[in-house]
């Protein structure tokens, strides 16, 4: 089944342009000129990965991207005409993007980050089937819902933030280094996105952590990675 991608973007000519890259290469692609419209389409398509951009008329893309994560865990593709800081990657996480891109838009790396969003998304379904659960009296991970529970409460995870957690569940006390995250959870695209682990993995702790000045789960092996660490349920 080919994936469905919407992209929402209000300049005509970059909108066809991708439209075409997309179409061309497999997928079936709906675009959308503004936010409110985005919403819409998103709401009759069902789409596999959303490519957004930031700059958005009606309603801005930081907003569009709060409103489907409300609904959905879709994977969402940033997309600025501004500088990019290690800043803004974890603010938009925050918001729950999964990936940014620059303009203007290279389109080998445009066609490699869909294509790992997409194999990310898939990847996580086919996850759900093996191992099932972490469990303790704070934290449970359930790899089949994709539901997390932080001393009792949900927590939302975007797509990239819980396949980090689950490589982690079905890594536990082993030491995983920053080219083995990047090539499970990311993809062979990301070789050389060496913040990439750094920036999630802090964004991470901060959601499920008791204490992120002292990590309980996710410990830092300085300059090789990090080890996910289990404990006992009472």
């Amino acid at each position: 089944m080919e994936a469905r991608i919407l992209v929402i973007e209000d300049d005509r000519e970059l909108a066809r342009l991708l439209q075409l890259d997309l179409t061309h290469a497999g997928y079936q692609v709906q675009v959308a000129e503004t936010g409110l419209d985005g919403l819409l389409v998103f709401q009759a398509l069902r789409p596999h990965l959303v490519v957004l951009d930031i700059g958005l008329p009606l309603m801005d893309g930081i907003t569009v991207c709060q409103r489907l994560r409300e609904i959905s865990d879709v994977p969402i593709l940033l997309m600025t005409a501004q500088e990019v800081t290690e800043e803004d990657i974890a603010a938009g996480l925050n918001l729950g993007a999964d990936e940014f891109l620059l303009k203007p838009l290279r389109p080998l790396e445009f066609q490699a980050r869909v294509k790992a969003l997409l194999r990310r998304a898939r990847a996580l379904e086919l996850e759900a089937n093996q191992v099932a659960r972490y469990e303790d009296d704070y934290l449970v991970v359930d790899l089949t819902t994709r539901q997390v529970m932080v001393a009792g409460q949900e927590v939302r995870l975007t797509p990239t933030e819980f396949k980090l957690l689950a490589v982690f569940v079905n890594n536990p006390g082993k030491v995983l280094t920053f080219r083995q995250l990047l090539e499970q959870v990311w993809g062979y695209e990301y070789a050389t996105e060496h913040h990439y682990p750094r920036i999630y993995v802090s964004h991470l702790r901060r959601k499920i952590e008791p204490d992120v000045k002292e990590p309980t789960y996710i410990h830092s092996e300085y300059g090789v990675g990090y080890r996910f660490v289990g404990r006992a349920a009472e």
